[in-house]
């Protein structure tokens, strides 16, 4: 099982381990939980104190013992709301911050399939952006996402009403219809040898250069001019690009 999520979700690996432990056992003494997980003791008891506090796990004492048991893991969605309510609190504050902030060119560099998919979701959650504009690309970008997620991130800009024009090369024109088929989506087509491991996607005053080679990374750049050159480009290639 792939467990990566809740540590995504703020827990520690051994937060993570003692969790899954007290699952498997229903519940249990710290004692049979330490042979179990293989955590050392400190360690070990450190995650239970904080999964309690977190509400994760409860205990009840019987005799001069606590046994423990995790919660059940739907309140997993509780714990995620509950950090989403206070995120929510603080969002005014962060964006006044934001605009206070003086514009300047920015490049930032993301690695791995989690910087990816950072990278795409700032695109196509830009709200200043009139459009998504994207070119290159081939299969190899589309096994390494996996097309499942691709599909996933237009659903989303879709979601997000967010039009876009893409310039394909003819290898991915078998796979791309669940893509294209999409409201608010354009596909135009060159021919296969212009087929590469790494997307330029345009959306507002960004511009992404993704590469998907291992290991991943992105390139992005928030700047109007190197935005609207890029853009001259991509209309360029658009006119070339056969439907």
């Amino acid at each position: 099982m792939d467990t990566e999520i809740l540590e995504d979700l703020g827990l520690t690996a051994s937060e993570t381990k003692t969790y899954l432990t007290l699952l498997e056992l229903g519940s249990s003494s710290a004692g049979l939980i330490l042979e179990k997980s293989g955590l050392q003791n400190s360690v070990m008891h450190r995650a239970l104190h904080s999964l309690i506090e977190k509400g994760l796990i409860s205990y009840v004492t019987e005799g001069k013992r606590k046994v423990y048991q995790a919660t059940n893991p739907e309140h997993f969605i509780q714990f995620i709301e509950e950090k989403k309510q206070r995120f929510q609190k603080i969002l005014p504050a962060l964006k006044q911050k934001q605009l206070k902030a003086k514009q300047t060119t920015t490049a930032t560099i993301y690695k791995g399939k989690k910087g990816i998919n950072e990278v795409y979701n700032i695109l196509i959650s830009n709200k200043q952006a009139k459009e998504y504009n994207t070119f290159g690309g081939g299969e190899e970008c589309a096994r390494f996402m996996g097309m499942t997620w691709w599909i996933n991130m237009h659903t989303k800009r879709v979601a997000n009403k967010l039009p876009s024009r893409q310039v394909f090369d003819e290898s991915v024109r078998s796979v791309a219809p669940p893509i294209t088929s999409k409201p608010l989506t354009k596909a135009r087509y060159l021919p296969a040898q212009f087929a590469s491991f790494q997307e330029t996607c345009i959306a507002g005053d960004y511009v992404a250069i993704n590469v998907f080679s291992e290991p991943a990374y992105s390139f992005l750049i928030k700047d109007k001019k190197i935005a609207d050159s890029y853009r001259k480009y991509f209309e360029l290639l658009w006119k070339m690009a056969k439907p």
